[in-house]
């Protein structure tokens, strides 16, 4: 079976037991062994390949027992700054995440703004086109 987001915490916990006890038999270690070169209580190591929640800190420890601790980083791997980013951040380290804001210049007192479109009743006020002038001033004259 492969972790993937279908499946649910107690089914990942699960497998990430199993993972542990099948490595702790290929290196051939009792479960007493593992513990105690890991630093964790044999309990602690049961509850682990049983599939119960443990303290990040012992599975740490237990992969680094069983040798394993680098393949961490298939887990979490160091995220990839985009040049777009390295340009903006001029060689910052980035500390907080925004959420997007909308830009006042683009809303006025009455609403978000719109394109007019001349002579259409829904846009708003209507607009006279040259047309429309120039047909007033002949009623004029």
């Amino acid at each position: 079976m492969e972790f993937t987001n279908s499946l649910s915490d107690s089914a990942v916990l699960e497998l990430l037991g199993e993972r542990i006890s099948t490595h702790r038999l290929n290196k051939n270690l009792t479960q007493a062994q593992l513990a105690k070169e890991a630093g964790v209580s044999h309990s602690t190591l049961t509850r682990m390949e049983a599939g119960d929640a443990s303290n990040t800190t012992n599975l740490i420890r237990v992969l680094r027992a069983l040798g394993i601790l680098e393949n961490l980083d298939l887990v979490v791997p160091e995220p990839a700054v985009s040049p777009i980013q390295q340009l903006k951040l001029a060689g910052k380290v980035r500390q907080r995440a925004r959420q997007p804001t909308t830009s006042k210049k683009t809303e006025s007192a009455s609403g978000p703004w719109a394109w007019e479109i001349p002579g259409d009743k829904r846009s708003g006020t209507p607009t006279e086109t040259k047309t429309d002038k120039n047909k007033s001033r002949k009623k004029h004259t």
